[in-house]
């Protein structure tokens, strides 16, 4: 009953619209009806400018660090191997990227997930940030750099096995970074279709 509670907060913290209510309470206006749809940094930053894009993207990875520090707290010892805890995060992006508030029609999860990996593995977080931004100085795709980097996270987590910034044993971290990966692959299938169409567009 716990750990279906922890989950379930979880999710809810991941599913508070952030840049949706920036958008709303600013411009009056669904920013799901702009750019790509979503609710996410790089759409409130067409829709609304840069300052609440930032804003957005940093509330965003908040609520995902929250999620992970809160099913720490309430199962510590009751998640062996941190495995609850990693799930937890995994929670959090389900409820950003379906909020059940707005249909269950959000945002992508990239900025969710970095919150929750900012807290259970930092390193290769940074490792997987680096190659989005090699990607979007490059590119100016946000999308491929965001799916690069996130399925570059799985690689990093692996390569740097032994490496350890939290009380998550190696298995259930990697599983979720793989589940992750997939959800953010999934979320971004509309791009990868324009990407391989050549009519993605590219941020400015």
């Amino acid at each position: 009953m716990k750990i279906s509670l922890v989950l379930a907060c979880a999710y809810l913290l991941g599913s508070i619209p952030f840049g949706y209510l920036i958008v709303r309470f600013t411009q009056k206006a669904d920013v799901r009806e702009t750019g790509s749809g979503g609710t996410g940094a790089t759409n409130v930053t067409r829709r609304a400018g840069r300052a609440a894009g930032v804003i957005t993207l940093m509330l965003d990875a908040l609520k995902g660090a929250a999620a992970v520090w809160l099913a720490d707290w309430l199962l510590g010892s009751a998640s062996p191997g941190g495995g609850w805890i990693a799930a937890a995060g995994v929670a959090a992006i389900l409820g950003h990227c379906f909020p059940v508030w707005l249909g269950f029609r959000g945002g992508k999860g990239v900025a969710t997930a970095i919150g929750v990996f900012a807290v259970l593995a930092l390193v290769p977080l940074q490792l997987a940030l680096g190659v989005f931004f090699l990607l979007a100085i490059t590119t100016r795709y946000i999308s491929l750099s965001s799916i690069a980097a996130l399925l570059s996270l799985p690689i990093f987590l692996w390569l740097l096995r032994s490496y350890r910034d939290s009380g998550i044993e190696f298995v259930p971290l990697w599983a979720s970074s793989v589940a992750i990966a997939a959800i953010v692959v999934f979320m971004h299938r509309a791009n990868i279709g324009r990407l391989m169409a050549g009519t993605e567009s590219r941020f400015k």
